[in-house]
């Protein structure tokens, strides 16, 4: 299989740049190394990240992005200096070669976006400038000889209008990419694979209701039918009559899905506990608890199944020394069950996941629906957890998250790629599409500030209730977030519901805490 390979530096947007190779039909795999760069390191810095160019260069066409222009400079005997100030956002190339096959098919001008505090101040002997703007000479430079290139922006963000089409010349023109990687095509290779790996075994999947879960149950069950066993949990933390919408979603997709309703316990156990930590450590708990006593009666099951994605991976490895972020696909399995691991979607990004979902016919609103923490709403309530606060805060986000399905708005530019590209079918008509906005979004959700309490008027008497926080982020890995600015109209008219609606809640606040600092949850 065709192969492009990401060495990965430590950058934030090292998955956006894997994303963007994929969305060009070709397979790529982002490989980590055993130590990131501090932000405070440079290629100065001895402890700063280099690798053996001698190893690839020569052999296999390079593209060096960013920090990767400046390392190959640097190593070869360029010069990389400290900017005078940060080149940071939006910047135009006012010089461009357009006979070098990486420019092939751009604009004059072409808008890019820089982010870098050093600067290339001259490049190796043997490579010539190929593009430049108004303050970054060597914005783009190659070799006359071999086939490398080097970039000083970052072509894998929308901000870099043609971005895509240099990404597209290197990948298709330059490595010659068949772009054979499709979600028609993974379909069909991974149910081939699921088949010869797990044989005539009988497997078991822990449903969440969520994307991935769903449609890695959906790709086992095209593989392997009734030797499927699917196991969905309701710890009682849910949105709004969850279990049961999903339990029924499931059933119309022909799984064989057993339901727990397991809630009680879950609020016994959680019973008087505030600290986020401890709560989520009793939900994980629990849980293993009630799955393991069921997957027990399962006879003769062999294979675990889990909804594990690339970045879960990415995300995970130690290759820092410490671990970035912890998830609950990732860290093995409990001992006691002696299964063996079977992760069908380890090699895709959230976005592909939803191609292979509709691949597979799957309903659009499963395909669609946004991340939804582990723990539910345990971990959007503050403070210990009853089950009249979870009635309240069901309610409040239900109407919440009704609104943002229902209500639409047009997108153009910048906005509309960013959409599209994430996989939101949509038709584009005179440069617009209309898509709702909970489609515009990363995540969404209520929290209900359960220690507060607020003074307030309803009718002629004075109430003293409880607030919400409505909160909805834009993001495309979750590592960053930036909240959402949604219409000031669908505000007024989410606010005014939930307080006329929602008995127990009587102002509702709207969160516009980006990540970082903040998190995209609360606790």
């Amino acid at each position: 299989m065709q192969k492009i390979i990401i060495l990965d530096f430590g950058s934030q947007t090292t998955q956006l740049i894997g994303r963007r190779v994929r969305e060009l039909d070709t397979f790529c795999e982002i490989m980590p190394y055993n130590k990131y760069p501090e932000d405070d390191k440079d290629v100065h810095d001895p402890e700063a990240f280099k690798v053996n160019l001698d190893r690839f260069m020569g052999r296999l066409p390079v593209l060096g992005i960013c920090y990767g222009a400046q390392f190959i400079s640097h190593t070869l005997g360029g010069k990389v200096e400290k900017a005078d100030s940060r080149e940071y956002g939006r910047a135009n190339l006012g010089f461009i070669d357009k006979s070098n096959i990486l420019f092939k098919g751009f604009d004059d001008n072409s808008q890019v976006w820089m982010s870098h505090g050093d600067t290339i101040t001259a490049i190796p002997e043997g490579f010539e400038c190929i593009a430049s703007t108004a303050n970054v000479k060597y914005a783009a430079y190659a070799s006359k000889t071999q086939p490398v290139w080097a970039v000083q922006f970052h072509p894998e963000v929308f901000h870099s209008v043609q971005g895509t089409q240099l990404l597209k010349n290197f990948v298709v023109d330059v490595c010659g990419s068949k772009q054979a990687w499709s979600a028609d095509s993974f379909v069909e290779t991974t149910v081939a694979e699921l088949k010869a790996q797990v044989g005539n075994d009988r497997v078991i999947l822990g449903l969440s209701g969520g994307v991935d879960s769903s449609v890695a149950a959906v790709l086992l069950n095209k593989a392997i039918g009734d030797r499927l066993t699917c196991i969905f949990v309701d710890h009682g933390m849910l949105r709004k009559n969850e279990f049961r919408d999903v339990m029924e979603d499931y059933k119309c997709l022909g799984l064989n899905v057993i339901g727990v309703d397991a809630s009680e316990k879950f609020f016994a156990d959680l019973a008087g506990v505030s600290d986020p930590e401890q709560k989520r450590k009793i939900i994980g708990r629990d849980f293993v608890e009630v799955f393991n006593a069921e997957a027990k009666k399962i006879k003769d099951a062999k294979w675990l199944a889990q909804g594990t994605i690339y970045p879960d991976r990415i995300e995970s490895l130690n290759i820092t020394g410490k671990v970035i972020k912890s998830h609950h696909n990732v860290g093995g399995l409990p001992k006691e069950m002696h299964l063996q691991l079977c992760e069908p979607l380890k090699w895709l990004f959230k976005d592909e996941v939803r191609r292979v979902g509709r691949s597979m016919g799957m309903p659009e609103h499963l395909i669609t629906r946004h991340p939804f923490p582990g723990p539910g709403l345990a971990v959007r309530i503050l403070g210990d957890i009853t089950p009249e606060k979870v009635r309240i805060l069901q309610d409040a986000d239900d109407i919440y998250i009704r609104g943002l399905r229902e209500y639409k708005t047009k997108l153009s530019g910048e906005q509309a790629r960013a959409v599209l590209a994430a996989g939101v079918p949509a038709d584009m008509k005179d440069g617009e599409i209309e898509v709702s906005l909970y489609d515009q979004i990363w995540q969404a959700g209520t929290i209900l500030l359960s220690t507060v309490r607020s003074v307030g008027v309803m009718g002629d008497e004075r109430t003293y209730e409880h607030p919400v926080a409505l909160r909805a982020v834009t993001s495309t890995d979750a590592m960053t977030a930036d909240w959402a600015h949604l219409p000031y109209d669908f505000m007024a008219k989410c606010s005014n519901e939930i307080i006329n609606k929602v008995k127990g809640v009587n102002r509702v606040c709207y969160d516009i805490s980006s990540k970082p600092p903040a998190t995209i949850e609360w606790e």
